[in-house]
């Protein structure tokens, strides 16, 4: 296969003697077929992703079809924490099969499922039901969500060598990036304001559709069996718990992770300053999607790049600079409020905000499948996970604090959290040697 050859020495920037780390030797001739595979199914399933995004296109849906209010509140929670909080559990099955892809390959097609299921209720349901109804097929959605995301990290760790798989990670968010873009653009005209019910639904059933082709580009994969030994039940996978306390730099990366989790719960709140300073809220959304968009393009290849050089330093590099821009807003608001309600300081600053996250992603997903191998590397994702959801739900509620200290508080505050978690990020061991 000459062409995919060619594609991933271009995008790994592959010499011609090619070296395979951490990886069998037989998976290793593969591995070219195997990265344009998996980057072309995470492709199709970001683009499903950028389509059905909570904060905006769903967010919108349950607003036209008259769902409660407290239904916009619960869209992201539930499906980030609903899809990590039980990879516990998940990781425990997964463990026993020898062969893992066939997981991603059925929960991208229930995520598809999922979605066209809240394209129908774009078409024929409105009021509680709709609302209800999207609530329940976000949770199975992100129940899906979690099976996928332990199984393609393990996928990714048994076919893909150090060196690459960070490049992997940042390729296939500087796509997602470019059609973060392409939406954004689209909000800021004032036909996303008019759009219908049915519009949105055609939109909803496409993306569930991409989901789906991603299902079977991922079936192709040549992954190899591995290692079964381990399976456990519900309460053995708990009493995996124990890692936290036995295993000190699995202990150490999750501590980290958490004090990172600053760069995306603070996100909302540059977007809600903006909002209170300037109102004109669909233009204002454009804006700030097509400065995550633009930040994710341009850096995450060179996040990836860096990553499979020293994922550690990426972490720590990119929680300086979100705690840098954090405390940078904070002031400018508190001593000089005209400057935060110009039209330019608040999307730049989201834009360096959305750098330093790419950098958060590309750096916690490299360093996670280095530091483990086979089983472990399962129990780690899945331990991780299911820890970091759980806080994502305690540490979100923070934004009660905003009618106390403002959201250019709130800001801060977290900004804190990034200084503390760059601090601590020095101490982890360097999992990209060997």
């Amino acid at each position: 296969m000459p062409v995919i050859e060619t594609i991933y020495a271009n995008l790994t920037n592959e010499e011609d003697a090619r070296l395979c780390i951490d990886i069998d030797e037989s998976a290793c001739r593969e591995s070219p077929q195997s990265f344009f595979l998996i980057l072309s199914s995470y492709f199709l399933t970001k683009l499903g992703d950028a389509i059905a995004s909570p904060k905006t296109t769903l967010a919108w849906l349950v607003t036209a079809v008259g769902a409660p209010a407290f239904v916009l509140g619960f869209l992201v929670p539930i499906r980030e924490s609903g899809s990590m909080i039980p990879q516990l559990f998940i990781g425990s099955a997964i463990r026993q099969l020898p062969v893992r892809k066939w997981v991603w390959v059925f929960g991208s097609a229930a995520q598809g499922l999922c979605v066209i299921g809240i394209a129908l209720v774009a078409l024929f349901l409105e009021g509680q039901a709709a609302g209800w109804t999207v609530l329940a097929l976000i949770t199975l959605f992100s129940l899906a969500r979690g099976f996928c995301s332990v199984a393609a990290k393990d996928v990714l760790g048994k076919t893909i060598p150090k060196g690459k798989r960070g490049q992997l990670n940042g390729w296939s968010a500087s796509g997602a990036g470019l059609l973060s873009v392409v939406l954004g653009l689209l909000l800021m005209f004032p036909a996303a304001n008019t759009a219908g019910a049915r519009v949105i639904g055609a939109l909803l059933f496409g993306a569930g559709l991409l989901w789906a082709i991603a299902a079977v580009v991922y079936s192709r994969v040549p992954e190899l069996a591995g290692e079964t030994a381990g399976g456990r039940n519900a309460l053995e996978a708990l009493g995996k718990l124990n890692m936290l306390v036995n295993d000190g730099p699995f202990r150490r990366f999750v501590i980290t992770r958490a004090l990172l989790m600053c760069s995306a719960l603070s996100a909302p709140f540059y977007v809600a300053l903006a909002q209170s300073n300037q109102g004109s809220i669909i233009a204002v959304l454009g804006a700030f999607v097509v400065a995550a968009g633009l930040a994710s393009l341009i850096s995450a290849p060179l996040w990836g790049r860096f990553a499979d050089r020293s994922s550690k330093h990426v972490m720590i590099i990119a929680a300086l600079i979100t705690a840098t821009i954090g405390i940078a807003t904070f002031l400018a608001d508190r001593l000089v409020p005209g400057l935060t309600g110009s039209a330019w300081f608040l999307p730049l600053a989201y834009f360096v905000l959305s750098v330093a996250h790419s950098g958060v992603r590309v750096g916690r997903k490299t360093y996670i499948v280095n530091l483990g191998s086979g089983n472990q590397r399962t129990d780690y994702v899945a331990i991780s996970n299911s820890v970091i959801g759980v806080l994502l739900l305690m540490v979100g509620s923070v934004g009660a604090l905003a009618p106390l200290i403002s959201n250019a508080g709130v800001i801060g505050l977290l900004a804190l959290m990034g200084l503390v978690g760059a601090l601590l990020g020095t101490t982890l061991p360097d999992t990209n040697r060997g």
